[in-house]
């Protein structure tokens, strides 16, 4: 009998979002089910990672609604998995780059002592790096195969 897979969510900027197919592939090539943010999922559709196009209340404040409503999607999604993957990457001449929205997916995490994944080593001019650092977070070192020892030591938030 075949074991369910764990379910990893994965969290990233928006600007980040044309890796996640290719990070998705990877994941489930190791064995892993990855859940990726509804947005993202619509940009691979699309084939348009165009950030303006796909956050409309930077233009109207009134849609606000629509992001309250993507960061309760994945939230919930969070709430299901078996930790979570931040991609992070270069931003703003920050490397590893993670942002408002990522921090509370991660705090989500936490609060749900579910493991916290970091792709890639961050910045030390990152304006939120004692938060990161302070939720216990497993940095992966830009492998993803990292991730299967680390979920063996059991150990994520003590």
């Amino acid at each position: 009998m075949k074991k369910n897979p764990r379910i990893i969510a994965v969290c990233a900027s928006v600007s980040h979002y044309p890796h996640l197919p290719e990070i998705q592939r990877e994941l489930r090539s190791l064995g892993y089910k990855a859940i990726l943010p509804k947005t993202a999922k619509k940009m691979i559709k699309s084939d348009n990672f165009s950030v303006e196009k796909h956050k409309a209340w930077y233009k109207d404040k009134s849609l606000y609604k629509i992001k309250t409503s993507l960061i309760k999607a994945h939230l919930k999604e969070i709430e299901k998995c078996d930790a979570i993957l931040v991609a992070n990457y270069e931003k703003n001449g920050l490397v590893g780059y993670i942002g408002g929205n990522v921090l509370i997916e991660m705090a989500a995490a936490f609060i749900g002592k579910k493991p916290i994944f970091i792709l890639n080593p961050i910045d030390e001019n990152l304006g939120i790096k004692e938060e990161v650092y302070g939720l216990n977070s497993i940095f992966l070192e830009g492998k993803l195969e990292n991730i299967t020892a680390r979920f063996k030591t059991k150990r994520y938030h003590s």
